[in-house]
């Protein structure tokens, strides 16, 4: 339930939301959150042929019962009876009207009269049907955040009467940005994930990369950055399989097996590629994209082009410097035995610089002193990693490792 949750309510609050219009929005959001408690309970003896169908129809039908019961329907509702209404409604729920209906939430998400953080968080719930506590985890942030930022976004809805449309022109740019920086979230979310338990949430980064597909498919919308975007998801997706084994242990990259990574999208990916540099001014997602394409390059750990990898984080750090690319670069030059480089990064950060993953500061600053023969300090900082992670697979990963040393 819970994946199909995941996979449909965007698209049905989509659909449902053009129809009914914003301003019913949270009536809509109940309907659908009380549809699937209904097919929950009502599966249990027999699940129809087509889930989807069943929960949109039923979604619509408990949207009017509500506004029936408000006796509202006279005011807000489209007239449902026989006849040429009837028939422009079910064509709604065609396949293209519900992609349509997607991107018009999307696109309404990232609004910019929306506060920048309430647009994610908006997008977040709405498109792709995140509980208040996954978009906190996502966004590293407290739940009553989140809902203060989400009843700002509906608010701001209502006061500005926005329009549940898809931009044009210059408009349409400025917007795509905002939505490709929640997609990449989205897919964030799933390749690394926040959650204490799991460590990949593989239905995300397919929701993630859904979405960006219905990017692609409109021609004003197809530009090389979504290409880019949509390159990167490909090439991180490749390695899903091979970054925890059978016994559920996290593997780094010098222990993966090879032969799992997916060649297929690989082939996608590098297609995506080929479309998305052909222009002269390169976007974040090129150089992530870049990066992750590197390590898919190298047949063994060991014939990682680390010096290429670190031009590149060096290039991405130059368009959007950011503490993660910093500690990347550091851990890039330990891989070069540049032990001096890699002080003076450290040296730039602090570890909270890195919020609720300050861990990853500490981990790394851990390896460093292994590796220059200072392994009190060693210890010290693997244990404030240690104390600060949240994953226990990481946790795992990092308890495996002081054993290794302490061997």
């Amino acid at each position: 339930m819970d994946h199909l949750f995941r996979h449909h309510s965007g698209k049905m609050v989509s659909v449902l939301t053009r129809i009914f219009g914003l301003k019913h929005l949270d009536i809509i959001e109940d309907a659908v959150q009380d549809t699937f408690i209904k097919a929950s309970i009502s599966w249990r003896k027999e699940q129809p042929q087509n889930p989807e169908a069943w929960l949109t129809q039923a979604a619509k039908n408990r949207v009017i019962d509500i506004f029936r019961k408000l006796k509202s329907q006279r005011n807000h509702l489209p007239s449902l009876s026989l006849g040429t209404d009837t028939i422009a409604i079910n064509e709604l729920f065609l396949d293209t009207e519900i992609e349509d209906a997607q991107l018009r939430m999307i696109f309404t998400a990232c609004h910019p009269k929306l506060d920048p953080r309430d647009r994610i968080s908006f997008a977040l719930k709405t498109v792709s049907g995140f509980s208040i506590k996954e978009i906190a985890s996502a966004l590293l942030t407290k739940e009553d955040t989140i809902k203060k930022r989400l009843s700002r976004a509906r608010k701001a809805i209502q006061k500005n009467d926005l329009k549940f449309s898809i931009p044009n022109g210059k408009l349409l740019h400025n917007r795509l940005e905002s939505v490709m920086e929640v997609l990449y979230l989205i897919f964030n979310e799933g390749f690394h994930s926040n959650t204490k338990t799991q460590l990949i949430r593989s239905d995300l980064c397919g929701e993630a990369m859904r979405l960006c597909q219905l990017l692609l498919r409109r021609v004003a919308i197809r530009t090389p950055e979504v290409y880019a975007l949509f390159a990167l998801m490909c090439f991180h997706s490749a390695r899903l399989e091979a970054k925890i084994n059978s016994d559920n242990e996290l593997l780094d990259l010098k222990n993966q097996d090879r032969s799992l990574w997916h060649f297929p999208l690989i082939q996608l990916g590098n297609t995506m590629m080929n479309k998305a540099v052909e222009i002269d001014s390169l976007s974040c997602y090129h150089y992530e994209a870049a990066i992750a394409a590197e390590h898919l390059r190298a047949k063994t750990f060991e014939d990682t082009n680390w010096k290429k990898l670190l031009y590149w984080y060096e290039q991405l750090n130059h368009l959007q410097p950011m503490p993660i690319h910093q500690l990347t670069m550091a851990v890039i030059s330990m891989q070069n035995n540049e032990y001096s480089k890699a002080h003076a990064f450290f040296n730039l950060l602090k570890p909270n610089d890195f919020e609720q993953r300050a861990y990853l500061f500490y981990a790394a600053k851990a390896d460093y002193f292994f590796e220059t023969d200072n392994f009190n300090n060693a210890l010290i900082y693997i244990d404030k990693a240690l104390k600060t992670v949240t994953n226990t697979l990481e946790k795992n990963y990092l308890e495996k490792k002081k054993s290794n040393w302490l061997s």
